[in-house]
């Protein structure tokens, strides 16, 4: 756990990231789904049995940077993040995260929701 509230308070938004690069297909991921707007692609640092991430094709830094013309993609995540927990077989149910900067663990600022099942859940989290 230290290691991850380290990475997001070194973390700094602007430039390429590891997703935009993964978008281009510059370096290799475990992509199961794309479209026009998203990539859904498994987490090689899983937190749960099943954990993979849903990642605008747009580059929006963070949550609190989107804007209202945002509002269709981020919904649309959302129900991408849906249809693959149901491919994925999540029927008990899952977590889905977004973190916001810093004291929120933002790590990457592009961002993207995590999807967590397979497991039970702890509350509170982190």
């Amino acid at each position: 756990m230290a290691d991850e509230i380290e990475k997001a308070q070194g973390a700094k938004p602007g430039g390429d990231t590891i997703f935009g690069k993964i978008i281009r297909k510059e370096i290799p991921a475990n992509i199961f789904f794309e479209d026009d707007q998203c990539i859904a692609f498994h987490d090689v640092a899983a937190q749960a049995p099943t954990h993979f991430l849903v990642v605008p094709r747009k580059p929006i830094t963070q949550i609190s940077k989107a804007e209202e013309a945002d509002a269709a993609l981020l919904g649309h995540m959302m129900i991408v993040a849906k249809k693959c927990a149901d491919q994925l077989g999540l029927s008990k149910g899952y977590r889905l995260v977004l973190n916001e900067g810093p004291d929120g663990g933002q790590s990457v600022y592009h961002i993207h929701i995590h999807v967590m099942g397979g497991r039970q859940m702890g509350w509170p989290p982190g």
